[in-house]
Order: structure tokens, then C-alpha cells, then sequence
């Protein structure tokens, strides 16, 4: 019963608290947004990159690209930690007031100013040193992701070879679905319809005819160095062909492959009712990840905020949105149903997996425990077999096994999503940082070579794993200085910054004092890791230097010239 209550009160806390309240309020005060006003994808329509699209073709691309693995195993590893109940309430209040306000205002802030960057509206705001140190942070970053999405990725293809078939079969469903939508002008309904039917025959054949590599690997590569660069090559392609080609279908049609595992699993927690069979709080300090504040706020990430979200809104949504007003429903609702996302995975998590062994025995830990499970193959393995085991017990006729993989394919369905998203927005913040002064840095063929190859070094020579302890800590910090940004814009354009001067304010401390954490934990080590340490310091100093600048443009030391002024109507009195 209390799995319903949860489930039942976050919903009509993100909808009625977040999205009819506070996001009408931001859209009131801050964004007063119009359907007359040309937004970037009507005013620039490149055919490529800058490409009007339906509303909710755009909500599926947004949702896709941000969603990725984020709001799945950030919340497993936090109630890991500290808790179930902690890690939901975060969920819930950070989603609402921190997460889904950074994601609807970076979009509509990126909107205004021509479907720009963060990077690069913070030249505009903060300056121009600001803008470089941004820039070469989030470059590096995002070429971690990846990096890092491609490992994943190809490492999940190997576990579960069923799922190798429809991974890639939904490529062409979706360039056909695309030809039919804006070449053809089929209807959406009817044309949605036969895409979905068409993804599910290939899952499946997918369960029918698995595709497992040879152990000796492929064509001299181990499997996961194939799959990897398979998947690196397929990132770059895709990420260089116009969007309503394959990046508008494709995300779109993954969105129905998430939503329809989710309210599976929606449906089998409200049947079964499961009890949480995992800690409600654990303390306020763990032996590996140190206080729960800060770590815990840093561990959840995506479910709660996330800074690769501003990348995405002023990467590729901003290019797309083809009304102002649907915007609120794309990115702040967006923000809200990734929250539903991490609150049903923490609900079947602790309500299908056991802390310890139920009395009278008959349950398979090694199969059901949630630290056995963690230990044995991480959270991919923890999730799967959760939600496998309480859609088994609503529906016996569909085996454990299947349940399981319905919830992995979904999952990497959507990490698919976000790699050539990731790599389309790291090509455009290299454009944006060096195309001026280099003129070979405008090609985009010759910048997404540059990227995929250095993503595909960090990835193979395992560069990524000394790195990746950190990055939960360095997305966080990039959430701070968008909303750093986004405050100085809504100065400049004489709107009120509270709703995003506080969060920003919160966000750098937090990551801030969770990277001081981690700091002292790697300098004093038994086996100090110098390199992790360092890098930690360099980070706080980031932090120091952008809200330091931010703060300069705020009390009105730097001149903010908004190109886009004349656009932007006069605040409602």
C-alpha cells in the first residue's frame, strides 16, 4: 500500500504543485511567451540542423535525449546510500524547483537568442573569459558522455544479445517513419501507429533470434571494442543527418518504447502493491560515498537535475521548437515525467529486490538481493531484475527473464538516444568556441570526426573510468552555471532572478562542498589518487571563478548587451 500512496501523491505533486503552479508562474513572470514571436527553427530553417517539428515529435526528441540512463541509476545508487524516502523526497522538490526550472528556462533563454548555447550566451552575459572556460569545460565533458554512453551501450549488447536486433532495427523504422511525417504528410496517429507496431514486431525477433559476438571477438576486435566502435560510427552519422531525418523519429519513437515499459511497471506497482523492502533512511553518512549532504543531492543527478539537460535544451531543442508556447509543456514537463521516471525506478527497485532474506526463505538473492545484485552487475542488473520481479507477479504468464529484459531494452534504447545527441551538441559547442577564429572548425563533417575519434580514445583505452568518479559531481556544477547564466540574462532583460539565482546559489555550494569531499578522499587514501584529487581542485576553482563572474554581472559591473532586445516584450506590471 505504501507504494501506492508514493506513487499516487509524486504525480500530483509534479503535476498540480510543478507544472499547473510553478511552471505557470515562471511563464507569468519571467517568460511570458507568444506564438506570434519566430522563434529559431522558423527564422533559421537550415533543413539540417535548425527544423520546425511537431510538438510532440520535439517532446519525445527532448525527453529521449535526456533521460538516458540518468533518472535509473542515479536514485538506485543514492537508496543504496542513504535511503529510499531521502532520496525520493530530493527527487520530488528537486524536480520541481531546481531541475524542471533549468530545463524550461535554458531552452526558452537559448530560444531568444537565436538557438545559442549556454557557452555562448554566456559570453553575452559573463563575459568573454567566462564563455571560454565554459566552453572547454563542457567540451570536455560531454566527450566523457560520450565516451562513457558508447561503453555502456556496447556493454549491454553483449549481456543481452536479444537485445542487439531491435536496437538497430529501430534506425530505419524511424527514417521511414520520418520520410512519411514531413515528406509525405501522413497522418502522425496513423503513421505513429505503424512505426510502434513495427518496433515491437522487431523486439520480437530480437527475443527469437539473439546475435551474440563470437568470445575470440570480430574482424581483430574484442566484443566490446566492436560494439563500441559500431556504435561511435553510428553516433557520428547520425548526428550529421538533418534532424527530422533520424533524430526527430527515432527519439520519438524510443519515447514509446520507455513509456510503454513504464506504465507496465506503473500498472504492476499499483497491482502488486509491493512493500519497500529496502531501508528507508541508512544514516547520515556512508562509509563509501561520505555525507548525504552533499553526495546524495550529487548521486541522483538526472532525477533531480541535471546540467546535460541545458546542453540539449540549447543544443538541439532550442533549433526545433517551433512555437514559444509549447515549450513549457516540452522541457518543463519533460523535466517532471524524467521525475516519474526515477520515483517508479526507486519504488521498483526497493519494492522488487530484498535487503535481506525474507523469513521462511524461497527467494533467490542472488537473483532478488539488492546489494547482491549491485555487486554482481551493477544497477543495470539491479534494475532489470526489480522490475522483472513485479511485473512477473502481476503477470506469471510472462516469464521473469522477459520482464527483465523489457526494462534493459528500454533503458538502452534510450542511452542509443542520448550518445548521437551528445555528439551533435559537443560538435555545435566546438563550432561555437573556435569556428570564429579557425575557419576549418566551421565543417561539420570535419568537427564531428574530431569528436567521435577523441570520444572514441577516451572510451577504448579505459581513460574514461579514471575520470567518470568525479563526473556526478561536474554535471551538477554545469546545472549551477546555466542557471548562473540564465539569472544574468533575466537581469538584463529587467525580469525577477530569485527562481533561478536560488537554485544557482544552492547547486554551486553543493558541488562545491561534494567536490571538496571528494577531494580530501582522494588526497588521503591509503593509495592517494593524485590525478582525481587534482582534477577535484581545478573544478572547485571553475565553480569559484564562473559564480564570481556571475555575481559581477549581477550587481551591474558588466555591461549585458541582449542582441535579441527588441524581441523580447516589456515585463507585465
Amino acid at each position: 500500500m505504501l507504494t501506492i500512496v508514493i506513487l499516487v501523491f509524486a504525480c500530483l505533486f509534479f503535476y498540480f504543485v510543478g507544472y499547473r503552479f510553478y511552471a505557470e508562474r515562471l511563464d507569468r513572470e519571467l517568460i511570458q511567451p507568444e506564438a506570434s514571436r519566430e522563434t529559431p527553427a522558423t527564422k533559421q530553417n537550415d533543413g539540417v540542423d535548425y527544423v520546425p517539428s511537431k510538438p510532440l515529435v520535439l517532446f519525445g526528441h527532448n525527453f529521449a535525449s535526456i533521460a538516458g540512463a540518468g533518472p535509473v541509476i542515479g536514485p538506485i545508487i543514492a537508496m543504496h546510500h542513504f535511503g529510499w524516502a531521502i532520496t525520493l523526497v530530493w527527487i520530488m522538490l528537486g524536480s520541481v524547483f531546481i531541475g524542471a526550472v533549468h530545463d524550461y528556462l535554458t531552452l526558452m533563454v537559448s530560444v531568444r537568442n537565436r538557438g545559442s548555447s549556454i557557452a555562448d550566451i554566456a559570453e553575452t552575459t559573463m563575459g568573454v573569459r567566462a564563455k571560454a572556460v565554459f566552453a572547454i569545460f563542457l567540451i570536455l565533458a560531454m566527450l566523457l558522455v560520450i565516451a562513457v554512453f558508447g561503453v555502456v551501450a556496447a556493454k549491454t549488447l553483449i549481456a543481452q544479445p536479444e537485445m542487439v536486433f531491435p536496437t538497430f532495427a529501430i534506425i530505419p523504422v524511424s527514417m521511414i517513419l520520418g520520410w512519411c511525417i514531413y515528406k509525405k504528410n501522413f497522418s502522425l496517429k496513423i503513421a505513429s501507429t505503424v512505426a510502434v507496431l513495427a518496433v515491437l514486431l522487431n523486439i520480437f525477433i530480437g527475443f527469437k533470434i539473439p546475435l551474440p559476438l563470437p568470445e575470440e571477438g570480430v574482424m581483430g576486435f574484442s566484443p566490446l571494442l566492436f560494439w563500441f566502435v559500431v556504435l561511435m560510427v553510428y553516433a557520428g552519422v547520425a548526428s550529421i543527418l538533418p534532424v527530422q531525418t533520424l533524430l526527430q523519429p527515432r527519439d520519438y519513437l524510443s519515447t514509446f518504447i520507455l513509456f510503454g515499459s513504464m506504465s507496465l511497471g506503473i500498472i504492476a506497482l499499483l497491482w502488486v502493491a509491493p512493500g519497500l523492502n529496502t531501508p528507508a533512511w541508512r544514516g547520515a553518512m556512508s562509509d563509501v560515498q561520505g555525507p548525504v549532504w552533499p553526495m546524495l543531492f550529487v548521486l541522483v543527478a538526472c532525477g533531480a537535475v541535471s546540467g546535460f539537460h541545458s546542453l540539449v535544451a540549447g543544443g538541439t531543442t532550442s533549433k526545433q521548437l517551433a512555437n514559444e508556447t509549447q515549450g513549457k509543456a516540452i522541457a518543463y514537463g519533460g523535466m517532471l515525467t524524467e521525475g516519474v521516471v526515477a520515483v517508479v525506478t526507486v519504488l521498483m527497485v526497493g519494492g522488487g529486490l530484498y535487503w535481506i532474506a525474507p523469513e521462511g526463505g524461497g527467494i533467490d538473492m542472488a537473483r532478488l538481493g539488492f546489494r547482491e545484485t549491485l555487486q554482481s552487475g551493477g544497477w543495470i542488473l539491479a534494475f532489470g531484475n526489480g522490475y522483472g520481479n513485479v511485473v512477473h507477479q502481476m503477470l506469471p504468464t510472462l516469464s521473469f527473464t522477459i520482464a527483465s529484459m523489457i526494462a534493459v531494452l528500454a533503458l538502452n534504447t534510450f542511452v542509443l538516444t542520448t550518445l548521437d545527441t551528445a555528439v551533435r551538441i559537443t560538435r555545435f559547442l566546438v563550432q561555437e568556441a573556435l569556428g570564429n577564429q579557425l575557419p576549418a572548425f566551421r565543417n561539420k563533417y570535419a568537427v564531428t570526426v574530431l569528436v567521435v575519434v577523441a570520444a572514441y580514445l577516451i572510451g577504448a583505452t579505459d581513460g574514461w573510468q579514471k575520470i567518470w568518479p568525479i563526473f556526478g559531481a561536474t554535471n551538477q556544477l554545469i546545472a549551477a552555471v546555466a542557471l548562473f547564466v540564465v539569472a544574468t540574462w533575466l537581469m538584463a532583460v529587467k525580469r525577477p532572478t530569485q527562481y533561478v539565482l536560488y537554485p544557482a546559489l544552492f547547486m554551486v555550494v553543493t558541488t562545491i562542498a561534494a567536490l571538496g569531499w571528494q577531494a580530501y578522499q582522494f588526497f588521503t587514501a591509503p593509495q592517494p589518487n593524485l590525478f582525481l584529487g587534482t582534477v577535484a581542485v581545478v573544478l572547485i576553482a571553475l565553480a569559484v571563478f564562473v559564480g564570481y563572474e556571475a555575481m559581477q554581472s549581477l550587481k551591474g559591473r558588466r555591461r549585458i548587451v541582449i542582441q535579441d532586445a527588441s524581441e523580447i516584450p516589456a515585463r507585465a506590471e
